[in-house]
């Protein structure tokens, strides 16, 4: 079972603030991400800044996504 993300923002340095449904706010770190596929496009920052909430997890304007598993296990809490 996973947590579904509720608000997601673009911060500085290609992280990403995120709220899961049971309120907590984790910080997300996409620099690892930047170098594969899809996600090369979020390196430009206009792009990274179009990140929004999809169904339970977010997604960008070029369709690239991130399970909301990983969002949760891989971020931090803020």
């Amino acid at each position: 079972m996973y947590l579904a993300v509720v608000d997601v923002k673009p911060l500085q340095e290609y992280t990403l603030l995120l709220t899961f449904e049971n309120g907590e706010k984790r910080i997300f770190d996409m620099k690892p991400y930047l170098s594969k596929g899809i996600f090369r496009d979020l390196k430009n920052e206009d792009m990274f800044k179009t990140v929004r909430v999809s169904f339970d997890s977010i997604e960008w304007s070029n369709e690239a996504d991130i399970d909301p598993e990983i969002l949760y296990e891989d971020s931090i809490k803020s």
